[in-house]
């Protein structure tokens, strides 16, 4: 039997990126989506794809949920239980930029609420039920075999770097650190590990409006290794945890940003 991961917000962007490198190492997947449901089923299609050219037979499932919302949540854990049977990796991928970038002397709450139900309370319950689910699994009579246990968080450099006209969604990704740390804290006596992962500048649908603004930036030097990032660059990352190859870390910072965070003279 497969491992199985669940990504939310998997139906494009670095979502679809770490699904395809999950499926091409063999895993099942529970491909979350809010409101592209076409996107998420060429994704899924796509994962399958990639599991058959790399020699893999794996299963892949879509659902429907907003993680902003406490039923969602829970309909998406049950999917997993009556589909798939187990879960052995949860990354909690699923987020959102403000619809209007504002000074934050000008920003509305509404953009505030609507980025913390999203990018961090979601992921913040949703981890708890996984956890919940994960301990169970773990303490059952019979475990699922090979069950290593993780969770994976995707932050982003704005946890750390000021942006003062989306200060809702810096404070967010901030929160996501946190959740990280709490949540490696609490679970490590239960073999569940948990990571942080901090994309910098990657090539998506979100990055899109403002892609001429950091070509130039990367140009001028902005990171050492002086190009965007790509969802592939971040889906290897998560490969890496999901095979086990830091059995010894948890609460961890990755950094996926070609260099970004590094202080240079």
């Amino acid at each position: 039997m497969n491992a199985v991961a669940m990504i939310t917000g998997a139906s494009r962007g670095i979502g679809r990126g770490i699904a395809l490198e999950l499926a091409k190492i063999g895993y099942d997947l529970i491909v979350n989506y809010a409101g592209n449901a076409a996107a998420a089923r060429q994704t899924a299609a796509d994962c399958l794809a990639a599991a058959q050219a790399a020699g893999r037979n794996v299963r892949v499932e879509v659902c429907q949920a907003d993680i902003a919302k406490d039923a969602d949540r829970r309909k998406l854990i049950e999917f997993a239980k009556t589909t798939l049977g187990r879960l052995d990796l949860l990354v909690n991928n699923a987020g959102v930029a403000p619809e209007v970038r504002a000074d934050i002397l000008e920003a509305s709450e509404e953009s505030f609420d609507r980025l913390i139900a999203i990018n961090l309370k979601g992921p913040y319950f949703l981890t708890q039920l996984a956890a919940r689910w994960m301990i169970a699994q773990g303490q059952a009579d019979i475990p699922p075999a090979n069950y290593r246990p993780r969770i994976v968080t995707i932050s982003s450099v704005s946890a750390y770097t000021a942006s003062v006209n989306r200060g809702d969604y810096c404070l967010s990704k901030a929160g996501l650190s946190m959740l990280t740390a709490l949540y490696a804290a609490r679970l490590a006596e239960y073999g569940i590990l948990v990571y942080e992962l901090r994309p910098g500048i990657i090539g998506t649908d979100m990055t899109g409006p403002v892609k001429e603004k950091y070509d130039q930036l990367i140009e001028a030097g902005l990171t050492p290794i002086p190009r965007w990032g790509t969802p592939e660059d971040v889906g290897r990352a998560v490969a890496a945890i999901a095979q086990d190859l830091l059995p010894f870390s948890t609460g961890e910072v990755i950094n996926v940003d070609g260099g970004f965070h590094l202080r240079r003279l």
